[in-house]
């Protein structure tokens, strides 16, 4: 059986406003994942496009010197909607793109034994699907590991887009 470790952001997009909240976590034995509990994103007008990083997600694992630290992250995402969810007030999944960028702290883990989804801003990707955030192939250096990065999103809200506070999630697991 396998289980997931979840940790997502529940965002507020107030076409003057956004903001992060993280919601509850689940992970497969010997991960865990964590993220910011919030955030706030900046603010954007209709036919603009918000970008921001959403704070360092670490995976950890647990285990002895010598251990497999393979695991893969990937991160979805929600529609984001205001008000009754008409189509003016919806910003559909293909609108948020996601950027996992380099490590920004490793420890435990042999050089190159992880890779980012997107190590470039230019490889960043719509969330219209699961998407692998990170991915670490390799044995512990250190009874314990952890990876951490810092990703960047851009919600590009639409021309017709009215104004409110949007909320969706944008969810992390590991496994």
């Amino acid at each position: 059986m396998t289980r997931r470790r979840a940790a997502g952001w529940a965002f507020v997009l107030a076409l003057g406003g956004l903001a992060v909240a993280t919601p509850a976590q689940a992970a497969a034995p010997g991960l865990t994942i964590s993220a910011p509990a919030a955030v706030a994103l900046g603010s954007g007008s209709p036919g603009s496009t918000v970008v921001a990083q959403l704070g360092v997600v670490t995976v950890s694992t647990g285990g002895l010197l010598g251990a497999s630290a393979t695991w893969a992250a990937s991160v979805s995402s929600t529609t984001f909607s205001t008000g009754g969810g008409s189509a003016p007030e919806t910003i559909g999944v293909e609108r948020v793109s996601y950027w996992s960028g380099p490590p920004t702290d490793t420890r435990g883990l042999a050089l190159n034994a992880c890779t980012p989804g997107q190590a470039l801003a230019a490889q960043a990707e719509t969330l219209d699907q699961t998407r692998t955030a990170f991915r670490c192939t390799g044995t512990s250096l250190l009874a314990g590991t952890s990876l951490s990065w810092n990703p960047t999103i851009a919600i590009s809200l639409p021309d017709t887009a009215v104004a409110g506070s949007y909320t969706g999630t944008i969810t992390h697991s590991v496994v």
